[in-house]
């Protein structure tokens, strides 16, 4: 295969990995919104469509779960399958797999009809974006959080629509991931051992991050700590392994290793599980999108290579426009490298790995 390049070894800081000169990577952290999507969701004044050519949509609260008629950025790859290729072929990433952005989770949504015939319509449009291109794009379906038929749309998006895994919120109908009424989803999951990938859909205490951009600078670090905190402690992660990537590197969860592992280990409360904490989040899996490579080297010395995948949160603003110079100012072993461009999402993923 051959694919254009973004820089090489003469024009760069640092050269991209040999393991991905072909453009052999695999970036699991993608996101698209289809059109027919939006605009079955303006067609019933849930979306305003009319900034759309600026590269900006609005979406009703009980949709985005963010403040009513804030401009979501809309980039011309989120609807166009010929843009994101051309990006990627830029960018040097072979394949996308692709999620809905967390704003269209209904996350928040309150009615239950709601929140689950719009996710499901999401999957549907998702599944059309990525048939475009079967070969470069596959599909992270949603599953509407919190309410009990979760596991019966991420049967329909992995048995019928063919997506290759499901992408979750970190809480949904007020409930958090922990709640009972996510049993069957995570039995299912686990049962088939299916890729999952998780991104934070709301923020601790917002009123306190109403300035600066700190919601999506602090605020989702902070809620996927919290929301896999909860994971470890209300003993899901015991019962049911999952194959579980956490967005944005864990976020804040990496730096609190040590302290879940004190609390486990001095408070009878946090001792509900046979094993301390870490023992679970280790066997996570953990995107590269953390921008600094200090604090990647350390993600990687912390669970491994094997465990770390390639993930730039295409194509918003605060994404990784390098990703293969990113995994490449590592300095890693040659099958290291190999093993976070390709080899680890390409086994989560179904995908061939020795290429």
């Amino acid at each position: 295969m051959s694919r254009s390049m973004v820089v090489n070894g003469s024009s760069a800081e640092h050269a991209a990995p040999a393991a991905a000169a072909d453009g052999s990577a695999i970036d699991v952290h993608a996101h698209a919104m289809p059109l027919p999507l939006l605009q079955q969701l303006a067609d019933r004044g849930l979306a305003d469509l009319r900034g759309v050519a600026e590269g900006i949509v609005r979406l009703d609260t009980r949709v985005s779960g963010v403040a009513p008629r804030a401009p979501l950025p809309l980039a011309r790859s989120q609807y166009d399958v010929d843009v994101r290729l051309a990006e990627m072929d830029h960018m040097g990433v072979h394949r996308h797999a692709v999620s809905l952005p967390p704003f269209l989770f209904c996350s928040t949504a309150d009615e239950h009809g709601f929140a689950t015939g719009i996710v499901a319509e999401g999957n549907d449009a998702l599944a059309t974006y990525v048939a475009d291109a079967p070969d470069r794009l596959l599909g992270l379906g949603s599953v509407p959080l919190g309410w009990p038929d979760a596991a019966q749309e991420a049967r329909r998006c992995l048995d019928d629509l063919g997506h290759a895994g499901i992408a979750i919120g970190t809480r949904g109908a007020g409930r958090d991931l922990d709640d009972p009424v996510n049993d069957d989803l995570w039995a299912l999951l686990s049962e088939r051992r299916t890729f999952v990938f998780l991104h934070p859909s709301g923020v601790p205490d917002p009123h306190r991050q109403a300035d600066f951009w700190l919601p999506q600078l602090v605020g989702y670090p902070m809620e996927t700590a919290l929301a896999v905190a909860r994971l470890a402690f209300g003993r899901v992660l015991e019962r049911w392994p999952l194959r579980l990537c956490l967005a944005h590197g864990g976020g804040c969860l990496p730096a609190l290793r040590g302290r879940l592992d004190m609390g486990w280990n001095r408070k009878d409360v946090a001792r509900t599980t046979p094993l301390p904490p870490s023992e679970y989040t280790d066997q996570l899996y953990y995107d590269t999108a953390v921008f600094s490579t200090t604090l990647l080297r350390r993600l990687v010395e912390d669970v491994g290579a094997d465990h770390v995948l390639l993930g730039t949160d295409h194509p918003f603003e605060l994404g990784d426009p390098t990703p293969l110079q990113t995994v490449g100012a590592l300095s890693l072993e040659r099958g290291d490298a190999r093993r976070i461009l390709w080899d680890n999402a390409a086994r989560l993923l179904g995908l061939e790995v020795a290429r």
